[in-house]
């Protein structure tokens, strides 16, 4: 488990498997998540433009608006 010291300020650095994990590089942004019991989870930040095409190679299948529509009430109903 990884750990560091937090400064008069506030301020800590990122123990360096934690910034290899995250992949970060210097001036990367992350997000503090705080979840329930105490703990935070720490993500690195994207901006917008990085997610262009992110789900390109998912599926070519395209569905129908009435194709929505209809597993929007299937899962409304609980089916």
């Amino acid at each position: 488990m990884q750990e560091s010291t937090v400064t008069t300020k506030g301020q800590t650095t990122l123990p360096k498997d934690v910034r290899a994990a995250l992949q970060l590089h210097p001036g990367d942004r992350v997000r503090y998540m705080i979840l329930d019991g105490g703990e935070v989870r720490l993500v690195r930040s994207r901006p917008v433009i990085q997610l262009a095409g992110l789900l390109k190679d998912r599926t070519d299948k395209r569905a129908s608006l009435e194709e929505m529509d209809e597993a929007i009430a299937k899962g409304a109903v609980g089916e």
